[in-house]
């Protein structure tokens, strides 16, 4: 299955609980399909012209390309940064049932 409007929303959190709240609403409104929050990561950024090294929770979820401006707007209503990585992945290929399932469970 090449070329897929499917979409994989990659968002950094500041810990478990905000990715957590955060990933249960999208899924709670049918925004995306469903989210799944990774172990914690360092990261490093500049952020007011100085070096940051922190540890946030990143999260994935996975959604439609027609939902992608929903879901960022959704997030940074939600979310504690100013300005929050919110990131949409084109999702290439995968299993078929699969991509079918996420384009049934979101809502437009």
């Amino acid at each position: 299955m090449a070329g897929t409007d499917r979409v994989l929303m990659y968002v950094t959190t500041s810990g478990e609980e905000e990715a957590a709240r955060i990933a249960r609403t999208l899924v709670e409104e049918r925004l995306v399909a469903c989210a799944n929050i990774l172990p914690p990561v360092r990261s490093f950024y500049w952020w007011e012209g100085e070096l940051q090294d922190d540890r946030e929770v990143v999260f994935v979820a996975k959604t439609t390309a027609g939902l992608v401006p929903r879901v960022i707007q959704r997030v940074k209503e939600l979310h504690s940064y100013q300005v929050p990585a919110i990131l949409a992945l084109p999702i290439l290929e995968g299993n078929a049932e699969y991509l079918q399932w996420v384009g049934q469970e979101c809502r437009a």
